[in-house]
């Protein structure tokens, strides 16, 4: 079905764009924790590839996709090189790098649902691991930076409903076969639209019932 929807050259593309701002991300987290060269390279990696590579062990696509391909491998070097040289520079321009991570969290969680689905999962499950692509690369960056993963964290902007949006709408454009190159986009801009406004207005997912407590964070 993603064959179907994008042409072989465009999907590598896209996903390469997407892998490259994801692992941008991950390489500044690494920098902030005062990593080596090395640490930075290896969240680089897992952050841009650890959802996909998730995806595709569950479904049984393997080798899966990021060893199969150099490129997969090769883009978040390139990604550590920049940081690593020029994060200062890097830092400077986050609202770019935000932008185009909530295009990779849009993209992503609507491919990696598109791909679950057609090696035979549900509806359900395909949504599932459609959120575990966008957002499971994320999780393993903090969880190997020894933070909480922000998606778990009620003092950071939504990040994995807009994902959970843009998976649900690509399963019920399925369900009502309507999955197209277009109705498949408007999941992506969906998703991508959700991220950005989250970040300008600060939404939030709400805490447990009167909870009063101002902390941030416990150990």
């Amino acid at each position: 079905m993603l064959h179907e929807l994008f042409s072989p050259s465009v999907q590598h593309w896209l996903d390469l764009v997407g892998i490259f701002v994801f692992a941008i991300s991950g390489a500044l987290l690494a920098v902030r924790k005062n990593f080596d060269v090395f640490g930075i390279a290896v969240l680089a990696e897992v952050t841009a590839l650890g959802g996909g590579l998730f995806r595709d062990i569950v479904i049984g696509a393997v080798p899966p996709a990021a060893f199969n391909d150099l490129g997969y491998f090769v883009c978040p070097l390139l990604a550590t090189a920049l940081v690593f040289f020029l994060h200062p520079e890097v830092e400077r321009t986050q609202n770019a790098v935000n932008v185009f991570d909530a295009a990779g969290l849009g993209l992503f969680c609507v491919t990696g649902t598109i791909k679950a689905y057609d090696y035979g999962l549900g509806l359900t499950s395909s949504a599932v691991l459609g959120l575990a692509t966008a957002v499971g690369g994320g999780v393993l960056r903090d969880v190997l930076a020894n933070e909480v993963p922000s998606l778990l964290r009620w003092d950071r902007d939504l990040y994995a409903v807009p994902a959970i949006v843009g998976a649900t709408m690509v399963v019920l454009f399925i369900r009502f076969d309507v999955l197209n190159a277009g109705t498949s986009g408007v999941a992506v801009v969906t998703a991508f639209l959700l991220r950005i406004a989250a970040l300008k207005y600060h939404w939030r997912a709400p805490r447990a019932w009167h909870r009063r407590s101002s902390t941030l964070e416990e150990s």
